[in-house]
Parts: structure tokens; sequence; C-alpha cells
């Protein structure tokens, strides 16, 4: 039986760990949460209570690699608010755990981020550009991992991540003078990041980068202002002041190579 490692079983890791121990899988995954440990081994997950630090981390790291074929990294970089870590710095510590391990297949969750807003069609062969913090470290990351030639990398970047329970228009219902009214969306819905990460490890498809968007890109305006009306929200008012930029991300490599399918092909 594959065992497969994913660091970070939250928002998305932990359905899919569930996703993946319904395909036959062991799984081992990891919280910072010690009221979360018993959520995972109850739902079949072994459990491992792990923190990785710039410094130091906390946890058995070691036995959480042990024996597994693969492992799924899915911890984004704590830089909003007052947060300043070096996420480059941590998954820099990671990689000798990871070597000493065995590890052959590694499967990295970035993000768009790593691409500017130029107003233009973006594909895997548009240079990275990042404009922000996270988007310039998680580049930094891709780097590491795929430069390391004791372990196979693939990088899939998600878009903007929603769900049943989760969707943008919570935070901007009601807000005003929103910039980019015009800037397409690039999102895509939880059960499609778990398929195609499924994808990935059913096809062996290692060594890639991925854009992962679903192929619906309303403006921000269109979009937003019809998912208020959905929820019963206030209206969110967008500045029309200023140009709008954005870009529009393509998924196109990802449906030929991978011949996946959009489960939420509109949003």
């Amino acid at each position: 039986m594959t065992k497969i490692s994913i660091l970070g079983c939250g928002w998305l890791g932990f359905p899919l760990a569930k996703a993946l121990l319904e395909k036959g899988f062991s799984v081992n995954g990891s919280t910072t949460s010690t009221e979360k440990i018993s959520t995972l081994k109850n739902a079949g997950i072994s459990p491992f209570l792990i923190e990785l630090g710039e410094v130091a981390n906390k946890g058995n790291v070691f036995e959480f690699l042990e024996g597994s074929q693969i492992l799924i990294i899915d911890i984004p970089p704590k830089l909003r608010g007052t947060a300043t870590e070096n996420f480059v710095t941590k998954i820099k510590n990671l990689i000798p755990f990871i070597e000493k391990s065995g590890i052959k297949k590694v499967l990295f969750v970035s993000s768009t981020s790593v691409y500017s807003d130029e107003n233009k069609l973006v594909t895997e062969e548009t240079i990275a550009n990042p404009d922000t913090e996270s988007g310039i470290q998680l580049e930094a990351c891709e780097q590491l991992l795929q430069n390391n030639s004791r372990f196979e990398t693939t990088v899939v970047r998600f878009g903007g991540l929603i769900g049943e329970d989760r969707n943008p228009i919570r935070f901007l219902a009601g807000r005003t003078n929103i910039e980019n009214p015009n800037a397409p969306i690039n999102l895509i819905h939880q059960e499609d990041c778990i398929g195609i990460i499924i994808k990935i490890i059913d096809t062996n498809c290692w060594g890639e980068t991925f854009n992962a968007v679903a192929p619906f890109h309303p403006s921000r305006e269109a979009y937003y202002t019809q998912k208020a009306k959905e929820y019963d929200s206030e209206l969110p008012i967008f500045a029309t002041s200023k140009p709008s930029i954005g870009k529009t991300i393509l998924s196109d490599k990802l449906e030929k190579v991978l011949n996946y399918q959009f489960i939420k092909d509109s949003l």
C-alpha cells in the first residue's frame, strides 16, 4: 500500500487526505493544533503534531515522513497582518528531512501569486514575476524543491480557493471603493484542487509545473455582484476611478497533459 504524507491537513489537506484514503492509500497527516489530532485519527489518518520553524521544527518530522513514497506540502506562508515569517527558510530546513526519508516524489501546493498583474494571458511559460511577499517566497520555495536532484517535485499553482463553505464575497459584501472591477477572476473549487492532485498521483506526473484555475474568468465586479445576490448579501461597491489591473490564468497544460476535466468549470 502506497503511503502519502500530507504536511498541512487544513481546509484543503484534510478533505484531500480523506479522498486519498478512499482510494486505498495510507495517509500520514500533520497539524499544528492538538485539538485536531483526534479529528485526523477518527478519519483514519495517522496524525502528527508538527510545526515547521525557521530555526527548529516542533514534532517528529522523521517519523512523519518515514515509509512514505510521496510528500504533499500544503502549508501557506503566514505573511498577512503583522506576521513576517521566512517561509523559504522553513522549506529549506525541511529538505534534509525529505532527503533522509527516501521520499522520491513531492507535490508542492503553490499559488498563482507568483505571477504579477500585467493585464495579459498567463501560462506556465510566463516568467514568474511576483509582486507580493507571499508570491516571492513561494516562487523561491518552488525553485528550492524543483532544483533538488534527490527527489522529483511537481508544483501546482492554485488560483483563489473556494468551496461550499468558502467564497470571497463573504469578505467583500458591503465594502466600498474596491479596486480593479474589470480584472478577471482566477478561482478554483476545492473539489477540483483535490481532483487535480489525485490525477497527478494516479498518472505519476512528476517534475512538472501546473497552473490550476477554473476556465471561468468574468470580471471581479460582475462575479462578486452576482455572488452577493445569491448569498443575499449587501452588494460590494467597486471603484472605477483607476484602470483595472489583473491577469487571466490559463490551465490548458493541466487539461492537456493530465487529461483533466474540471468538475466545477463555472463558479
